[in-house]
């Protein structure tokens, strides 16, 4: 993947979760339409929109949305999930579920702001 959109109806609120609590860095200044966010890989990109800007027409892009949470599931270095089970919990962000999964993978997940599912994913979940 190169790029992935959550949608925030506070924008700013999750591009600063993203910011400070997953280590993701802000590409441009957020404002309460969008944010652009680089993922630790130095590669991907997250994006945040508000659904109803997103919805807009005449932006440069085709509209799209989403109502209500979606979800997302961000890899980790293999062997972290419980340092970053401890990060996210001391920083005040619940745990929501801790999952071992039949491949021998480990799912930690969490919410963002706008009740987004967020899992963070050490080790193999799907077939290959």
């Amino acid at each position: 993947m190169y790029e992935t959109v959550l949608y925030a109806i506070d924008v700013l609120a999750a591009a600063e979760f993203y910011r400070t609590v997953l280590g993701m860095r802000l590409l441009a200044n957020p404002d309460q339409n969008s944010a652009a966010l680089r993922l630790p890989d130095g590669d991907a990109v997250l994006l945040l929109f508000n659904p109803a800007y997103a919805a807009t027409q005449g932006r440069g892009v085709p509209t799209h949305g989403a109502t209500g949470a979606g979800h997302v599931a961000l890899r980790v270095e293999p062997g972290s999930l419980p340092t970053w089970a401890d990060h996210v919990r001391s920083l005040g962000v619940p745990v929501e579920l801790e999952r071992t999964w039949q491949r021998g993978g480990a799912s930690l997940y969490l919410r963002d702001p706008s009740n987004n599912s967020v899992e963070l994913v050490d080790g193999p979940i799907w077939p290959q």
